[in-house]
């Protein structure tokens, strides 16, 4: 396999690996807009559903638009698309995970998100605007490198979703039963985690380059 091969699944792994969580925002979505049915697993998105649609928007377009980002050939080939790309990466990052505090923090949650798992989700949706906030004063720096490992920070813990989908589908395939409250608790936290450990592999398997002009790199989700 070629090393443009090999750049191209990037994006492609990405896709499928938000294909979940963005299909389930949709229904979501055509779920409030089209008046469904109102029952104890849904009022809170019927209660709020500002914060609800805005999150699902802003994570849609973050992980999809972002996936592209990934792939060094198309970068270099369409350096104006990448810095436009990153002009609404940025937003749309920040309208996801702001949202996503938003209903952490105000929304009835049931019983079961709450506890652990409301700590592990304020902790990734901070730490995501952060990192985003961290990239973009990077780039206003021209400084590449450290904007490249902020973004990817950011786009890992955007991805948490889809990572913890995989997760909580093995846990009922190898028990055939839905975690407790607690373990599925720490499967989602398990999630960002292994998202994060492989975003640092990614930053750190290349030597930092001092002194690199910024190209195509404003505003992105990672830069090769």
């Amino acid at each position: 396999m070629t090393h443009t091969k090999a750049g191209r699944l990037i994006p492609a792994g990405l896709l499928a690996l938000s294909a979940v969580p963005v299909i389930a925002g949709a229904i979501r979505a055509a779920e409030l807009a089209g008046g469904a049915a109102i029952t104890p697993d849904n009022a809170r998105f019927f209660a709020a559903p500002a914060p609800v649609l805005l999150h699902i928007a802003g994570v849609t377009v973050y992980s999809v638009l972002g996936a592209f980002q990934f792939e060094p050939g198309f970068r270099r080939r369409r350096p104006a698309w990448h810095r436009a790309a990153g002009r609404v990466l940025v937003p749309s990052g920040l309208v996801a995970a702001l949202a996503g505090l938003w209903m952490t923090l105000f929304s009835d949650l049931p019983a079961g998100d709450t506890g652990l798992l409301t700590v592990f989700r304020l902790a990734a949706g901070s730490a995501m605007a952060g990192f985003l906030a961290l990239g973009l004063a990077a780039i206003l720096r021209r400084d590449v490198a450290r904007h490249r490992a902020w973004m990817i920070r950011a786009y890992a813990l955007g991805m948490g979703a889809g990572t913890q989908a995989v997760l909580l589908s093995a846990w009922y395939a190898a028990t055939g039963a839905d975690p407790h409250a607690v373990t599925r608790a720490l499967l989602q936290g398990v999630g960002w985690g292994v998202n994060l450990a492989v975003a640092e592999w990614a930053i750190r398997r290349r030597p930092r380059r001092v002194g690199r002009p910024i190209g195509g790199a404003e505003g992105s989700a990672a830069d090769s």
